[in-house]
């Protein structure tokens, strides 16, 4: 008779330790942990990156420094212990250096603005997005909604929703809340005219 070896149980990664692996097997993606659970985005495509290209534009013009308007930087979310979010565009404090949290995340006080262009994660954007981002209590929220054509700001965030939302459709003009350092005034048609 021979002894069967016995091995220990097997480890399972944390979900910090799964999002780095996807991160690092499909690069160009981007991977979040929203609500407990991995999102793994698709890279973007050009209109999207027009339409970020075109923001940035009038955030610049509009006064705001470069310093202060970043793509691509992680935000750590209170609602689960490994959640974080990464949107396509935020304005944030001058001192966000000196607010990482972990994994290069920050916290979320430091963020006057977020925004997401809409793409493959549509319903991430519209429905779970505004949820975390609202019970991290950033200030502004914006949606740049490509498949319906239309710009939403939300603001107000208290007990995880978004207490104001204000939707501009094309022909429309809005401002955003000055309270993201800026008086910043953009055209619908413009923002979504990389979409053509």
């Amino acid at each position: 008779m021979s002894a069967a070896v016995v091995e220990g149980p097997i480890e399972q990664p944390t979900l910090l330790e799964a999002a780095e692996l996807i991160s690092s097997q499909f690069a160009g993606h981007r991977v979040e942990i929203i609500g407990s659970q991995i999102v793994v985005t698709p890279p973007p495509n050009a209109s999207h990156g027009r339409s970020l290209s075109r923001l940035m534009r009038v955030l610049f013009t509009a006064g705001l420094a470069d310093d202060d308007v970043l793509q691509g930087v992680g935000i750590w979310l209170p609602d689960g212990p490994s959640d974080y979010a990464v949107p396509d565009l935020a304005v944030v404090d001058a001192d966000i250096d000196d607010h990482l949290i972990e994994y290069n995340c920050y916290d979320p006080a430091v963020f006057r603005l977020v925004l997401e262009v809409t793409s493959s994660n549509l319903s991430d954007d519209l429905k779970r997005k505004p949820t975390v981002y609202a019970s991290a209590g950033i200030p502004v929220y914006v949606i740049v909604d490509r498949a319906n054509a239309r710009v939403m700001v939300l603001t107000d965030p208290q007990d995880g929703e978004y207490r104001v939302h204000a939707v501009h459709h094309p022909g429309q003009t809005f401002a955003l809340p000055e309270s993201i350092g800026a008086s910043v005034t953009l055209s619908v048609d413009d923002v979504l005219a990389a979409k053509k």
